[in-house]
């Protein structure tokens, strides 16, 4: 299987090229390096021994996207690309608008010029609000997210579903005139799985890639690993007034390796179904599939700054501040799903996530710029 991973370059988008690459698939990258590295892909193809077509561009420039697509025509395409920050959306929500809801417009368009027929998008657990119970499931109500960041993966996901649902019925429609598709149409239905994850961290076992954010981290983990590795002075808590056991927000913090696992099993997931809908009737695949991609577990800030302090020998420093607007109290998965139809489930805990994390950046205190 050929796969072209928008935004592969980034933390998600080249620990899963890891995993596709580990897992026999060809892999290409698409990346503008707004909050991301080249040299991250030099180091994949360091740690698996494998070549990746790397390709720098804006995702939201449609003609260079097409000369890219056109060059690779990829059996599926992971779309990672887009700003991630649920704090920085809420000060900067004109431009995760654009961002974000641009690139998948144009990545549409170019697909259905091509015929290109799979997408594996990357979602978020942002999308179910705050007015849902965790665990959450799959069938969760949507809506009614926080920030501007959790609403660009609630618009994008939206925007997926209904061009798989009109490009099915598209379909339908030239078959039964006996048409041909032309260049706005559809030439065969779009399948789109959505992998809603929670909370990545932790990096590549061997130390040579991880998470390393442009400027002031906005996550959690690397804040916490840049503290342990003095480049910053402490911590800021954000709120020890919530209604958890340690007054902190918890979250389902999923190994980086677990969630490029889940990449590899929903991507391969969409071609095995396609293959068997055209082998068994001659129709292919549409629609629309979503995942869960977490642990269930849920820790809290506190929890996860005790760990990572055991992990890197010392204290972490920390002091508390005022909550940051845009954050829910409790999120966490119910991953049932993933592992029934998928067959992958998460197996890495909190400890080897700080043992990771800390191993990154202790070898690469000042990421991949050094």
């Amino acid at each position: 299987m050929k796969t072209l991973l928008t935004g592969g370059a980034g933390y998600i988008g080249s620990h899963t090229a890891v995993a596709m690459l580990d897992a026999g698939h060809e892999v290409a990258v698409v990346d503008n390096y707004v909050n991301s590295s080249a040299e991250a892909i030099a180091r994949v193809e360091k740690i698996t021994g494998k070549k990746v077509a790397l390709y720098e561009a804006d995702v939201a420039d449609k003609p260079r996207m097409m000369e890219i697509l056109k060059a690779e025509m990829p059996d599926c395409i992971i779309h990672f690309a887009g700003l991630k920050a649920v704090g920085e959306s809420v000060a900067m929500p004109v431009e995760y608008y654009r961002n974000n809801i641009d690139t998948t417009l144009t990545l549409l368009e170019c697909m259905r010029e091509l015929g290109l027929t799979n997408i594996v998008f990357s979602s978020s657990a942002t999308v179910y609000g705050e007015d849902n119970v965790p665990p959450f499931t799959e069938d969760a109500p949507k809506g009614m997210c926080t920030n501007p960041y959790g609403w660009t993966k609630w618009m994008q996901e939206q925007m997926l579903t209904d061009a798989a649902k009109a490009s099915a019925a598209e379909c339908e429609k030239l078959k039964a005139a006996g048409k041909t598709a032309g260049k706005d149409e559809w030439k065969s239905p779009l399948s789109v799985v959505l992998l809603r994850y929670f909370n990545p961290v932790g990096a590549h076992e061997s130390g040579l890639i991880g998470e390393d954010p442009q400027g002031i981290p906005n996550n959690l983990m690397p804040f916490i690993s840049q503290v342990a590795v003095g480049r910053r002075d402490h911590l800021t808590v954000f709120g020890d007034d919530y209604d958890t056991p340690d007054g902190t927000c918890r979250r389902d913090y999923i190994h980086v390796m677990d969630l490029a696992e889940g990449h590899v099993k929903a991507a391969e997931y969409i071609l095995g179904k396609r293959s068997e809908a055209e082998e068994e009737s001659g129709k292919p695949l549409g629609g629309t599939e979503v995942f869960n991609l977490g642990t269930g577990s849920p820790y809290s800030v506190l929890e996860m700054v005790a760990a990572f302090g055991r992990a890197c020998g010392h204290a972490v420093a920390y002091e508390v501040g005022a909550r940051r607007a845009g954050d829910v109290q409790d999120s966490w998965a119910d991953a049932e799903k993933a592992r029934a139809v998928l067959g992958w489930q998460a197996s890495r805990g909190i400890d080897e996530i700080c043992r990771d994390a800390w191993n990154w950046q202790s070898h690469n205190p000042h990421g991949y710029k050094e």
